[in-house]
């Protein structure tokens, strides 16, 4: 506007307008560990767009780190950004060759895009996963065998090893099931993992988070 038109009351709110906006301090930008600890905790609040977005930003600050993200892969399937997805997987396949969870998560996200039988034939290769019973998910995956085989072998076992074995094996029965349609049955498997079985750590919680996200009720641990 014109000098001439300012009065002395405008001018001196202008000057002190404009030493807040000049003194004013610029927030700080979020370090690489509190942009990951921010996007692990939208994930498990259900929020999975948000959480892979923020995912996205640590992989800008610190490029180098995206192979070894494979919490990011979760939540870019949960936010339905599939491709990207089955990207960070593949990924993560160059530093951790031997964990049957990579495949397996790697085939969900195809399986979405593609359809399961084109999942199946493009399943990553992977080393041994002694845990059980991860060689027998690897191998319902790949259509070797029938679900009933990793409940078997989920079930040998007992005391806490038993109970983590059976949230590892009914959470990825849920996951396949509901990938190849069977909302029934994955509702099923999913709400045992997160309930009867539900361990606490990073998998037990995804099995909740899951539930949460498609709201299926889910009975109490005991834990």
């Amino acid at each position: 506007m014109p000098v001439s038109t300012v009065t002395r009351r405008e001018a001196v709110t202008l000057v002190a307008s404009g030493f807040a906006l000049v003194v004013q301090p610029v927030a700080a930008q979020p370090t690489p560990r509190e942009l990951f600890t921010e996007a692990v905790q939208l994930f498990f609040d259900a929020k999975p767009v948000e959480s892979a977005r923020t995912f996205d930003q640590l992989v800008v600050a610190v490029p180098g780190a995206e192979p070894e993200l494979w919490q990011r892969g979760l939540a870019l399937y949960y936010a339905e950004r599939f491709e990207d997805g089955r990207k960070q997987f593949e990924l993560h396949r160059t530093v951790n060759p031997n964990d049957v969870e990579n495949p397996a998560w790697h085939f969900l996200c195809v399986a979405r895009l593609e359809g399961i039988e084109a999942a199946r034939g493009k399943l990553l290769p992977v080393g041994e996963d002694s845990r059980v019973p991860m060689k027998e998910i690897l191998a319902l995956y790949a259509g070797k065998v029938e679900p009933e085989a990793v409940l078997a072998a989920a079930e040998r076992g007992e005391g806490e090893a038993l109970r983590n074995q059976l949230c590892y094996a009914h959470l990825y029965l849920g996951l396949y099931t509901e990938a190849t349609g069977d909302a029934k049955k994955a509702r099923e498997h999913i709400t045992k993992a997160a309930g009867p079985f539900r361990m606490d750590h990073y998998m037990g919680r995804v099995a909740v988070m899951h539930a949460k996200r498609r709201g299926w009720p889910v009975e109490k641990s005991g834990q």
